[in-house]
């Protein structure tokens, strides 16, 4: 009767185990997600920013074509 409890007991404790550390990789799922989200708005930041740099040397490189 005691190995058949302890089997229990320690199968108990592996899924506890499990339990544990897929909270954890969610919370850094989550956290990540969080990071990569402000980074795409930095970036599209920084697109919006040398898109508007751009476009004036661009209209005077059409200019000095004509």
């Amino acid at each position: 009767m005691l190995w058949p409890m302890i089997a229990v007991a320690l199968g108990f404790l592996g899924i506890a185990v499990l339990g544990v550390l897929a909270v954890r990789v969610f919370a850094e799922v989550r956290r990540l997600a969080r990071q990569v989200g402000v980074a795409s708005e930095r970036i599209q930041r920084a697109a919006e920013d040398l898109e508007r740099a751009a476009t004036p040397l661009a209209g005077s490189l059409d200019l000095t074509k004509k």
